[in-house]
């Protein structure tokens, strides 16, 4: 058990981690609140509302990523986070203040989520690799996998308390929490004892840095694998919000209250997942397949459960897989590359990642309104059961891979690199 904290022996990253658990509390409190206000107050039971929303809030990643990444290799990490932070704040003061006013209007919630994803498009490459200046290289596997254990720690608290707020005092308070736990971050940022930072290489400015990156990537097969199936499941399946809204209010005829519940629930999974996840030593772009395979099972079981409870017991899969393949994407992709190249890698892999669900969200709530919410997620099964099939079989063929299933002492497959390159 010891091996699962071993980066919270770090002061910086112990900081780091209370902090973002704060503040993550916060932002899922918010996403509660505003899928809901545009669900139930702003709509009627709009599906494709919420989708346009959650499209708002992730389109900045596909248009800025590639440019917040060269901030990030290029930027004092440390500063541009608590600028980013402060930004997301005063965004999140401004959501509360027209909530409680009761002038709130769908345009101001798309606005705002727009500018919100401004704000975290910048700050995710810088997020992601500030990491690597709180811990010990060798550590860095297990401090992706605490930060992912805080973010969903956050997760389980975050929905219920949203849920439970709501249908107390109003949407308008849980916006006005989130804005105050930012500040969380921003000071422990500032209290951070700099003389211990591992201050990664900056990279010299240079034309051509974006397109350099680029080449980086496409020279790597194992880093264009992993883009590639982790879009498709961002695009189709990772849509948890409204798939779990439009099942609690229209699939059950459910409240705010249960509603919460939902995404709690997800995270006890997701939490467990990112437990296992930092005593991973070195992940590998099998385990993501691995757990994008369970992810496509777990949803496909979860669309076709006839009550809610049975619903909400299976969101634990669901949120275990998850969590696990995206775990393992991003520690794969961050032990893997160059360092001074770190930030830019991120980017563009949070720009696909992320990115994609603009295009999906859309889409997804479309499906869910003609079709019912059921089928809302059995889109996001089917399209990873075939990117993952035909990720594993591009593998095979080209990296010169040989499966040998085994059934003793556990059931499992062994993976045999039959060439060095592989």
């Amino acid at each position: 058990m010891a091996s699962t904290f071993t980066s919270l022996r770090q002061p910086n990253y112990r900081l780091w981690f209370g902090a973002a658990l704060v503040a993550n509390v916060g932002t899922w409190m918010q996403r509660v609140g505003q899928d809901w206000v545009v669900l139930t107050h702003l709509t009627n039971n709009s599906g494709t509302a919420v989708g346009i929303t959650t499209a708002l809030q992730f389109l900045p990643f596909l248009l800025l990523s590639p440019y917040a990444g060269l901030l990030a290799d290029r930027l004092p990490r440390r500063k541009l986070l608590m600028a980013t932070q402060a930004a997301m704040g005063v965004l999140a003061f401004v959501l509360a203040a027209l909530t409680l006013s009761g002038t709130v209007q769908l345009w101001h919630v798309y606005t705002l989520a727009f500018l919100l994803g401004v704000a975290s498009a910048i700050d995710s490459p810088v997020r992601q690799t500030f990491v690597a200046e709180l811990v010990p290289a060798d550590n860095l596997p297990n401090a992706i996998g605490l930060n992912s254990a805080s973010f969903n720690a956050a997760r389980l608290i975050g929905p219920g308390a949203a849920g439970l707020l709501i249908a107390a005092v109003g949407a308008g308070w849980v916006f006005l929490i989130n804005g105050v736990s930012f500040a969380a971050t921003i000071v422990a940022l500032a209290v951070m004892n700099t003389a211990t930072l591992r201050v990664l290489p900056s990279a010299p400015r240079s034309k051509g840095q974006i397109r350099e990156a680029m080449r980086y990537v496409r020279g790597r097969s194992d880093i264009v694998m992993i883009m590639a199936v982790m879009a498709v499941v961002s695009m189709f399946g990772l849509n948890f919000q409204l798939t779990s809204a439009m099942m609690a209010r229209v699939e059950f005829g459910k409240g705010a209250g249960e509603f919460g519940v939902l995404g709690s629930v997800l995270a006890i999974g997701s939490l467990t997942g990112a437990l296992l996840a930092a005593r991973r030593e070195r992940p590998r772009v099998r385990l993501v397949l691995g757990a994008g395979l369970a992810f496509a099972v777990a949803t496909t079981l979860n669309a076709l459960m006839p009550t809610f409870w049975s619903y909400l017991i299976f969101c634990v899969p669901v949120g275990l897989s998850s969590l696990t393949m995206m775990t393992a994407a991003n520690a794969t992709l961050q032990t893997s590359v160059d360092p001074a190249m770190r930030g830019r890698v991120m980017a563009l892999y949070m720009m696909v990642f992320q990115g994609a669900t603009p295009i999906g969200s859309p889409l997804v709530g479309w499906i869910g309104s003609q079709f019912g919410p059921r089928w809302s997620i059995l889109v996001g099964s089917i399209a990873t059961f075939l990117v993952v099939g035909a990720a594993s079989v591009w593998a095979v063929r080209n990296w010169n891979l040989r499966l040998r299933p085994h059934l003793h002492p556990r059931p499992h497959v062994e993976v045999v690199y039959q060439t060095a390159t592989a």
